[in-house]
């Protein structure tokens, strides 16, 4: 027990030193941010292109009305002459322009500007003259604070703001002149709006710029799995049409010494050749099918197992049994071995069609039936109504379209649709000997080639 509270009490003191620890944190980083005189300049518009310098010409239009603007007020509102009118007028239009570039610098610039012009109208304020702002002073800094609440964070820009309020509040307190008037309030509101309008517009484009990242990774992401899917399709096609001829030339190579009486040395010489030569291209064509069935083909957790067959069907049967689903199996006709296109085609629509009906019938009694033509493989999966309603499926629908891709590569049929009793059935009629179909039925086959 006394070990527990010291636990707790340790766990305690990290939380409370943490906390202290991203309180100093905090300021420390604010005034960082406050104090910086780092490049940021103002993003670029990508589309269309000549919009690209749009909003750098039109700051610096707005910056020579600013200057103008503070000029006039200065001589006509206050009387102030001199030298000084030229100069506080290029500080007001150069902070303008400095804040396409480095915005805080350019908010720092454009705040002593106005303690400058605040200094230089004191002695010149008459009854019901502003002060510490002129008529035109609060508007010739908007430009800056909304290039600042673009660009910085908006902790940044609340800072920005505050500080900028604070200042002309206490010189309003203390230095204000007695006949002047205030407009302190008029200036809080139109700061607050303008600070407002650029984090909204600043959080728009981080938005779009985040959307545009992601809908390029999405792109990525659907190439990259497109190509793998080809890269299965390719070796399925390779597995089938090429591994089972090698097998058999390897078998055949072995066999034919025994079938000749009294054969010479040369002739087994070059049957053991033959075979091994078979045996060599039939493990090289299984190490190319690795590289192209999987992403990370070196990677010795992920083997490549042979590609199923009807063979297979009862433990196929079994999984399906075991999740559920009542499923009873009926084989005619005499069972024999097939192509390897051809039972492996057949597997996957039995295993499709089985996946379909535990997805999308549940509870319900499946009949699975084989057929062994003379010529013809016959399939038949059909399952009867659901017994409860299926749960939502995060699938893509594409079974129905993969499974007639498969039977016409081999040139048979698939049909599926609901059955009157509320079911679902599918069947497919594959040949046995696809070598006899013409190759304008199989269109993936020809567009490979």
């Amino acid at each position: 027990m006394s070990r527990a509270r010291l636990s707790l009490d340790g766990v305690k003191q990290q939380k409370e030193t943490s906390a202290a620890e991203v309180r100093v944190r905090l300021p420390r980083g604010l005034v960082r941010e406050l104090f910086t005189l780092r490049r940021d300049p103002l993003p670029r518009m990508s589309r269309p292109r000549w919009l690209a310098w749009l909003p750098h010409v039109v700051l610096c239009y707005v910056a020579i009305p600013c200057g103008v603007v503070t000029g006039m007020t200065l001589n006509d509102h206050y009387g102030v002459q001199g030298s000084a009118v030229l100069g506080l007028s290029l500080l007001t239009s150069l902070s303008v322009v400095l804040s396409m570039f480095r915005p805080i610098a350019a908010w720092w610039l454009g705040l002593v500007t106005a303690g400058l012009i605040a200094w230089a109208i004191h002695d010149h304020v008459g009854h019901g003259q502003s002060w510490p702002w002129s008529p035109a002073g609060p508007f010739t800094l908007v430009p800056v604070l909304l290039m600042v609440a673009l660009r910085v964070p908006p902790r940044v820009t609340v800072s920005v703001i505050g500080i900028t309020l604070t200042l002309n509040g206490l010189a309003d307190i203390v230095l204000r002149p007695p006949q002047s008037q205030t407009i302190i309030g008029g200036v809080a509101i139109l700061f607050a709006f303008v600070g407002i309008l650029g984090y909204a517009l600043r959080a728009t484009r981080l938005a779009r710029g985040k959307l545009v990242e992601q809908e390029t990774l999405t792109e990525e992401e659907r190439a990259r799995r497109t190509l793998l899917e080809e890269r299965s399709r390719i070796a399925r096609e390779l597995h089938d049409v090429v591994a089972h001829h090698m097998s058999v030339i390897s078998i055949q190579a072995q066999v034919a010494p025994h079938l000749v009486e009294n054969p010479s040395e040369e002739l087994r010489e070059n049957l053991a050749g033959i075979r091994e030569n078979a045996l060599e291209a039939l493990t090289e064509l299984r190490r190319v099918l690795g590289v192209l069935r999987s992403e990370q083909p070196d990677d010795p957790a992920n083997p490549h197992h042979p590609q199923p067959t009807l063979g297979e069907l009862d433990g196929l049967v079994d999984n399906v049994r075991g999740a559920g689903l009542d499923v009873t199996t009926e084989i005619a006709g005499i069972r024999r071995p097939l192509t390897p296109g051809v039972e492996l085609t057949a597997y996957r629509i039995v295993q499709e069609a089985l996946s379909n009906a535990l997805r999308h019938a549940p509870g319900s009694r499946v009949e699975v039936g084989i057929a062994y033509g003379p010529r013809d493989l016959h399939l038949c999966v059909a399952n009867s109504a659901p017994t409860r309603s299926a749960p939502p499926s995060p699938g893509a629908g594409h079974g129905l379209l993969g499974m007639r891709e498969r039977a016409g590569m081999l040139g048979g049929e698939l049909a599926a649709g609901p059955r009157p009793d509320g079911g679902y059935e599918v069947s497919a009629v594959l040949p046995m000997d696809p070598q006899d179909v013409p190759a304008v039925r199989d269109p993936e086959t020809k567009r490979a080639s």
